[in-house]
């Protein structure tokens, strides 16, 4: 079961649309009981990272979130904000991420490549895969994502991103490591791309 994690911000309805349409079973948490049978997680998220943090720890699902992806391997993908929230920290806010991936998230405003840059990145962008991965199957080429976002994703690792976008210098929007993936951009806003790539997960 495909379980999207409701802690009050993200387009829970936007995902569960895309997936009915796909007549993929879906389920929505709302608490740490609601987890219970989750076989892939999606985490979405909008908005200051502080805030998203601090509702997630209020909803009383962080310590089965811990156990589902750290413990048990669960399959989960971070959408926009909710990616931000797998790295340790965010130039954004003062609170410390999940940190499910060795990685930071910074501000293009702080780079000297991207501080000109009219912000936040909005619209459409492309996204090139940089190496193979199921996520992205039928996506290699010409994939176009929606954008929203004034920071990103910076991993101590170059083998955690999966992907890569431009705007003023290359980022990484797509990384994965073992279980945990994440995308910068809004698949459920991004037309027939972001449904292939929500049914490539749901198919992982």
């Amino acid at each position: 079961m495909i379980t999207i994690v409701d802690y009050g911000l993200g387009n829970i309805a936007a995902f569960a649309n895309v997936y009915n349409r796909a007549n993929i079973n879906i389920s929505i948490a709302k608490t740490a009981g609601d987890l219970n049978g989750a076989s892939k997680l999606i985490l979405p998220g909008v908005g200051h990272f502080d805030h998203a943090m601090e509702l997630l720890q209020q909803s009383g699902m962080r310590d089965t979130l811990d156990d589902l992806v750290l413990k048990e391997k669960v399959p989960v993908i971070g959408i926009c904000v909710g990616m931000q929230m797998l790295a340790r920290s965010s130039e954004e806010g003062k609170l410390p991420g999940l940190g499910w991936l060795d990685a930071d998230v910074k501000a293009f405003k702080s780079q000297a490549a991207t501080r000109d840059m009219a912000l936040p990145h909005m619209g459409w962008n492309d996204v090139r895969p940089v190496s193979p991965n199921k996520l992205f199957e039928e996506l290699e080429t010409d994939a176009r994502f929606y954008f929203l976002h004034s920071y990103y994703f910076d991993c101590d690792r170059q083998q955690d991103v999966l992907a890569i976008c431009n705007y003023g210098a290359d980022f990484g929007c797509a990384v994965h490591s073992a279980n945990i993936y994440g995308v910068q951009f809004h698949p459920e806003k991004s037309h027939r791309f972001g449904t292939r790539l929500l049914k490539n997960f749901a198919e992982l």
